[in-house]
């Protein structure tokens, strides 16, 4: 048999079992959470916002650490600068509400690539610590520009809430609706970059930069390029978060404790560099959540007592302990050589 007719008994796969089922239960949620605010009640619909921007905001730090080798302890800076450009469009440049969520992660994108140049002179726990200190200039800064309120921050004016919605139901309504679709949006752009060369190239860079840049990756482009669409969904992800709040400071906006040590926390907790781990992830930190808020600090203790704990015993995350004991892959980003006879069958 000549080595033609073998390679014709084989065929190039992607998808799986696991994944064609999760397609189908995936469709399956995305209809009912389209359906959540025509029958549940404003908690919920408020809940559901809340878990698809931490969603949202975990793929982008997954992303940035669990793929292209970027441990970020600052992407607060780029959710407080995503809320202030809301502010700012919205009041000062009358820009839709909306409109200015989405625009607002755009020129977070544009603030990031000088924020890059800078930071990617440092290499592991110092470009951590130098992230970390970019955030917190920011945070510095905004609180001494008094037209955007200072230290004490400001709300949005009844005129432009009014322009959200004309009733708070219609604009709970719209904002929930955004949120799902960024949610979407942020898993959708990571899976779809990690299935192209570039992923190959983020993963390459991840295993060893050594060997990746003798095969021809370019590593500052493809970490720049990372970098810079983390920081632009991360922005439009803090539009939407202080459009939700109403209102704006610079404590709640670079807040480390919220956006970034929490969301480590989920990355953690659920699978660093998978797709699925975030999700998983989330899930569990809002569970978690949901059981130990009423305890006060010890909802904090018993966070880091779990991220300890799976850190220690898996290091992978609990998702990545399901995949690698059941084959479970939901996201699937390989490639493999499949029997067409097995494939029929």
């Amino acid at each position: 048999m000549s080595a033609i007719e073998q390679m014709e008994k084989y065929s190039v796969a992607r998808s799986t079992t696991a994944s064609k089922g999760a397609a189908v239960v995936s469709a399956f949620i995305l209809i009912v959470l389209i359906s959540v605010p025509f029958w549940a009640a404003r908690s919920d619909l408020r809940t559901v916002v809340e878990f698809a921007y931490y969603l949202s905001l975990a793929q982008m730090w997954n992303l940035l650490a669990g793929y292209a080798g970027l441990v970020s302890v600052g992407q607060q800076a780029f959710v407080g600068l995503g809320g202030y450009m809301l502010f700012v469009l919205a009041i000062y440049l009358n820009v839709p509400p909306i409109a200015a969520v989405f625009l607002s992660g755009g020129i977070v994108a544009l603030i990031a690539i000088p924020t890059a140049l800078t930071v990617f002179r440092l290499r592991g726990a110092y470009f951590a610590i130098g992230t970390w200190v970019v955030a917190e200039v920011f945070r510095l800064g905004f609180a001494q520009i008094s037209v955007l309120g200072g230290g004490s921050g400001q709300s949005l004016p009844a005129t432009i809430v009014r322009e959200i919605g004309s009733g708070r139901s219609e604009r709970e309504m719209i904002i929930y609706f955004t949120a799902l679709f960024i949610a979407v949006l942020s898993v959708g752009i990571v899976y779809w970059l990690l299935r192209s060369k570039h992923g190959l190239a983020l993963t390459a860079i991840r295993d060893s930069e050594p060997a990746s840049g003798s095969l021809g990756v370019n590593m500052f482009k493809t970490k720049l390029s990372v970098y810079v669409l983390a920081a632009g969904v991360t922005g439009v992800v803090g539009g939407l978060i202080f459009l939700q709040k109403l209102r704006i400071s610079p404590e709640a906006a670079f807040s480390v404790q919220d956006w970034t040590a929490a969301v480590i926390f989920i990355v953690v907790i659920g699978g660093i560099g998978t797709i699925e781990g975030p999700i998983l992830g989330t899930l569990i930190y809002f569970v978690l959540r949901g059981l130990l808020a009423d305890y006060g600090s010890v909802y904090m203790i018993v966070l880091g007592i779990v991220a300890v704990v799976v850190m220690l015993k898996a290091p992978q995350g609990v998702w990545g302990l399901l995949a690698n004991k059941y084959n479970l892959y939901l996201f699937p980003l390989r490639r493999r050589l499949d029997r067409k006879n097995d494939l029929e069958r």
